[in-house]
């Protein structure tokens, strides 16, 4: 939780200096966002090519690891759909595009305000801020209640790093390699599919 405590304490800080106004008028002329969306694909990118186990890992479980991000996918939209009618008047592609986040909430809200609108850029940062608080709190009890593999769904792309040392405390050892996999994918997939649905809107 940590990382998420720090996180929103940026964001808290970010938001006091620009309502006070206390950052100099070229922060507000110069569109910053947009070079930390480049820097964070571009360190999203380093990530996933230095893991040198990607591919061994992929000749020997098969097409079988493909399903629990599927699975997670499927699942992430589902739960969005159902959450939709509770929302106060937001488009139906709103709410996926929040939900496409799949837990990755800096790099979702950065795209979500760059390509759509900031505030509901920042109603993706806290959705999503708060899908991974869940699974670093509820991670054991998910394992007694809903299986082994319920953690690692629940903290979409933040299992392969933030979540991973709870998931695998939780379901064991034996899910790590899952773990990372399941994350890398929706890593991979959190700027495809939200810039997918924000073009339809």
């Amino acid at each position: 939780m940590k990382t998420s405590i720090i996180i929103l304490l940026f964001f808290a800080v970010g938001l006091l200096a620009g309502r006070l106004e206390l950052l100099p008028e070229a922060f507000e002329e110069k569109d910053l966002s947009r070079f930390a969306l480049f820097a964070l694909m571009l360190l999203v990118g380093v990530s996933v090519g230095a893991n040198q186990n990607i591919f061994s890992l992929l000749k020997q479980q098969g097409t079988k690891l493909l399903w629990v991000p599927l699975a997670t996918i499927v699942g992430t939209f589902a739960g969005a759909l159902l959450v939709h009618p509770l929302t106060n008047h937001a488009l139906l592609g709103e709410t996926l595009a929040v939900g496409a986040g799949f837990g990755y909430y800096s790099l979702s809200s950065i795209i979500i305000s760059e390509m759509y609108s900031e505030v509901l850029g920042v109603t993706a940062l806290l959705a999503n801020i708060t899908r991974e608080v869940i699974t670093l709190l509820l991670a054991p009890l998910m394992v007694i209640w809903l299986g082994k593999l319920s953690p690692i769904a629940s903290g979409g792309a933040t299992s392969m790093d933030t979540t991973l040392p709870i998931i695998v405390q939780s379901a064991g050892k034996d899910f790590a390699i899952m773990a990372v996999f399941h994350g890398i994918v929706l890593t991979v997939l959190v700027p495809v599919m939200v810039s997918f649905i924000l073009s339809f809107l």
